[in-house]
Parts: C-alpha cells; sequence; structure tokens
C-alpha cells in the first residue's frame, strides 16, 4: 500500500493558509485524524455519550442476516468498499458473517489516514486470513475515481459512521454525482446516518463530560504546531459544541479566549484572533427517513431498505443505482 505521507502534510499546510486567513477561519474536520486524533476518536467511540456507534453496531449485530440478504439478493461477487473505513469494528461483524455465508467478495477499506489502514490491514489480516483485502489512502472524492479501476463485479459501499453528516449540500451534490458517474447500474450503497432527536442527546455526544471531544478539536491546533511550527498555546483557545434541531446540525468550533497572534514557521506569516473569535471546525449533521428518501430519488438512487436500532436514533439505509 503506498502511503501518500508527503502529500497529506502539503494538504494540512494549504488548509491552514487558507482557512485561518479568512473570514469566518475553519478548518476542514477531514484534518482530525493524524495518529493523535486516530487515537482519541476511538476513544469518543467509547465514550457512553457518543451513542453513534452502538446504535450502529447494535443494527449490524442484530440485522447482518437481512443486510447479507439484501446485498447478495442476485447471489453474484461483489466488492465490498468502505469510505472512512476507521478501525473496522463495527465492519468486522459484516466481514464475519459475509466469509461465514461463502460469499465471494473483496474488501476495500478507504480512508485518509494511512496510520489507520496499516493497523486495520495488519487486523483483519490476523483475524480473517482468508479476507482479500486492498487499502486505499484517499480521501472520499479521490477515493471515488478508484472505483472506476476495479473490475466488473458489483461494487457495495459502505459509508458508515454518519460521515455523510460532515458534508455541506454542495460537497452531497458533488459526493453523489461522482458516485453516480463512478458506478454502475444495480451498485450498492449502505449509508450510516444520525437520525434526528432530543436536542440534549445530540449535543452531548459533541461535548462530552470528559472533555475527549474537546481535546479531539483542540488536536488541530497541535497538529499545527507539530508539522508547521505554530506557536498555538491551547490554554488560549477551547471547544465549543452546538446543536440546531431546525436544520439538524451539529457544529463543532475552537473559540479563542483573548486577543492574540499565532505565527506559524511554516508558512512564515501570524494569524491574529480577536476575543471570541472563532474556527469553525466540523458540521454533523442530522436527517430523518423523509429526508433521505428525497436525497436518494434526487440522484437517482432507490431506497431498498432502512435498518435502525431499537432506540430509532440511527439508521443504516440501503440504496441501489438505478
Amino acid at each position: 500500500m503506498a502511503i501518500e505521507t508527503k502529500e497529506k502534510e502539503n494538504a494540512f499546510k494549504v488548509e491552514i493558509s487558507k482557512g485561518l486567513f479568512k473570514k469566518p477561519k475553519s478548518i476542514s474536520s477531514k484534518f482530525f485524524y493524524n495518529d493523535k486524533g486516530d487515537e482519541l476518536f476511538q476513544k469518543i467511540m467509547k465514550l457512553d455519550e457518543y451513542y453513534l456507534t452502538d446504535c450502529e453496531l447494535e443494527i449490524f449485530e442484530t440485522q447482518k442476516s437481512a443486510i447479507f440478504n439484501a446485498i447478495t439478493a442476485d447471489d453474484e461477487p461483489f466488492n465490498l468498499i468502505e469510505f472512512g473505513a476507521g478501525d473496522g469494528t463495527k465492519t468486522k461483524v459484516l466481514i464475519e458473517y459475509f466469509l461465514s455465508q461463502n460469499i465471494d467478495f473483496t474488501y476495500h477499506p478507504v480512508d485518509i489516514s494511512a496510520h489507520v489502514l496499516v493497523e486495520l490491514e495488519k487486523d483483519l489480516s490476523s483475524e480473517f486470513p482468508q479476507l482479500e483485502i486492498h487499502p486505499v489512502n484517499k480521501e472520499y472524492f479521490e477515493a471515488l475515481d478508484y472505483l472506476s479501476t476495479l473490475n466488473s463485479r458489483k461494487n457495495v459501499i459502505l459509508f458508515l459512521g454518519s460521515n455523510i453528516g460532515n458534508f455541506n449540500s454542495q460537497s452531497i451534490d458533488v459526493f453523489f454525482t461522482s458516485l453516480s458517474n463512478s458506478c454502475s447500474k444495480g451498485d450498492q450503497l449502505l449509508i450510516g446516518v444520525d437520525l434526528k432527536k432530543d436536542p440534549s442527546i445530540i449535543l452531548k455526544a459533541y461535548s462530552d463530560s470528559k472533555g475527549v471531544t474537546a481535546a479531539f478539536n483542540l488536536n488541530l491546533l497541535s497538529r499545527a504546531n507539530e508539522e508547521l511550527g505554530a506557536n498555538f498555546k491551547l490554554e488560549n483557545f477551547k471547544h465549543y459544541a452546538s446543536y440546531n434541531p431546525e436544520n439538524g446540525e451539529a457544529r463543532s468550533y475552537i473559540i479563542s479566549l483573548k486577543d492574540q497572534e499565532v505565527y506559524i514557521e511554516g508558512l512564515n506569516k501570524t494569524v491574529a484572533f480577536l476575543r471570541s473569535e472563532y474556527i469553525h471546525t466540523e458540521i454533523s449533521k442530522k436527517y430523518n427517513l423523509s429526508e433521505l428518501e428525497n436525497l436518494a430519488s434526487t440522484y437517482n438512487l432507490k431506497v431498498d431498505k432502512h435498518f435502525t436500532d431499537k432506540k430509532k436514533y440511527f439508521v443504516d439505509t440501503l440504496w441501489t443505482l438505478k
């Protein structure tokens, strides 16, 4: 597997050079995931407040047979392609069941983090030596081009963990348009989506009592210090999360606690912050089922089935390209 470390470092440098010198300031959430960010996110997924992982895991553990039957109705070999594979905790449930059913498939985990992919490949090769695995170190939009290079088998794309919630409307349009152009009729998408619910439940998931999500967010500044020679003092900033029940958007910010200047050696620039000025770092949009069905229809996708957890906090919805 080719590890595109230098390319990723340059991408972060470009992001900082653009994002911190505009109004309002922003850093894309895709840059959360360096080695330290990966470690912090693993801790987040184990938090009581972060219900998303447990809900999706429950869906896979209790409905893996129904998911398998919906995917393999044609009994044909397929490519299992996972965008944002992470540590594969939830996906292992499906992989283990699929292998037990003697269906012919190849697993292609896609992730922006090279570190995550190395660990995932090592872990899966040990646990499932019969599994054919081809890691892809790319971000989602780059990986769409990769789909067109695969064999003629059906593609089954996993987009789990409510990663789709990180897309704004423009990104959604680009993603699904590119997906349609890269895939063939009959290809399927299993997409994990966080559903709208009591706002207090959602807000706690993005601002936990132990401060792990705060550390995860502020790690962006630590990364700038380590990779770009910036002199951010983390004690001068704080994490802030909000949720708007009207549009379903949970948002995360880094707030400056004082008027201050930060020098970034790698850019040879100084960035100024006013007291209470923010850096927008993440959006995590929540949907209801009718909104998802409308979204599928917009991009010529047929909704096959919704798989929800018992609390109906989360859904894995299976769509097929018409």
